[in-house]
C-alpha cells in the first residue's frame, strides 16, 4: 500500500502554547500541518488568521496545508501565497468564486501546489473539469466551518468516485473531517493519499503526540 499521510488540524491545537505545539507534532511524526482560515461568510464561523499561519510557517520546515474557506479567494490569494513556499498547498472551494481555474493558476504559477476542496453537497460532476489542474482533492466529510462535527455517510461513495479519476487525472485524494480510526483503515487501502487529524484522533487525548501517531501509523501498517 502507499505511503499514509497524516496532516495536524491546527484549528485544533493548544494556542496557550503554539510554538511547543508545532515542535511536539514535528517531532512527534507529523506530515504536515494543515491551516484553516475562514471569513465568518462563507462558512460562519472564524478560525484561523493570515498570522497564526505565518507563525507556523516560521516554526516548521514541514508542509502546510492551507484550506481557504473563504468568499472570493482571487481577491487575497497574493496575501497567502506570499506567505508560503514550494512544497506549501492551498486548498479553495471552487464554488467560493466565479472562476476557479484562474485562482487555481495563480496558485500554480506561483509554484505552489494547487487543490480543490468538495463539501459533502458538492457532486464530484460539477467539480471534473478542475481535476485535471490540481494535484490535490480535499474531500469534506462533515460541513466546513467547526470541528467535531458527525460523519456524513454518503460521502463515502465520493471518495470511490474520485479515486477511480485519480491516476488518469493526475491527482491525491485526501480526507478532512471526523476522521477517526475505522475510517483510516477502510479508505487508506482504497487509495486514499492522506488524513487530516483533529480532536477526533489526536488533539486533546492527553497523550503525547509522537505516541498517538505511532499507534495509528502501526495499524496502518498491519493491514
Amino acid at each position: 500500500m502507499h505511503q499514509v499521510e497524516f496532516m495536524a488540524s491546527m484549528m485544533c491545537a493548544d494556542y496557550a502554547d503554539l510554538r511547543d505545539e508545532v515542535k511536539a507534532l514535528e517531532s512527534g511524526g507529523i506530515d504536515s500541518f494543515h491551516i484553516d482560515i475562514m471569513d465568518g461568510r462563507y462558512v460562519q464561523n472564524y478560525a484561523m488568521s493570515l498570522n497564526d499561519l505565518r507563525c507556523i510557517r516560521s516554526l516548521t520546515d514541514k508542509p502546510l496545508d492551507v484550506h481557504l474557506m473563504i468568499e472570493h479567494p482571487i481577491n487575497t490569494i497574493d496575501l497567502f501565497i506570499r506567505s508560503l513556499k514550494p512544497g506549501d498547498t492551498i486548498y479553495i472551494h471552487p464554488e467560493a468564486e466565479y472562476h476557479p481555474s484562474t485562482t487555481l493558476q495563480k496558485i500554480i504559477d506561483a509554484g505552489i501546489t494547487p487543490g480543490i476542496a468538495v463539501n459533502p453537497g458538492t457532486s464530484v460532476e460539477t467539480v471534473y473539469e478542475m481535476l485535471r489542474i490540481v494535484d490535490k482533492v480535499l474531500v469534506m466529510s462533515v460541513n466546513p466551518g467547526n470541528a467535531g462535527q458527525m460523519f456524513m455517510p454518503y460521502v463515502g461513495e465520493k471518495y470511490g468516485k474520485l479515486l477511480k479519476y485519480k491516476d488518469e487525472m493526475g491527482f491525491e485524494v485526501y480526507w478532512d473531517g471526523a476522521c477517526s480510526m475505522d475510517k483510516i483503515l477502510k479508505f487508506a487501502p482504497m487509495g486514499v493519499k492522506g488524513f487530516v487529524l483533529g480532536t477526533t484522533l489526536l488533539f486533546g487525548k492527553n497523550a503525547p503526540y509522537g505516541e498517538t501517531l505511532q499507534s495509528i501509523r502501526k495499524k496502518v501498517e498491519e493491514l
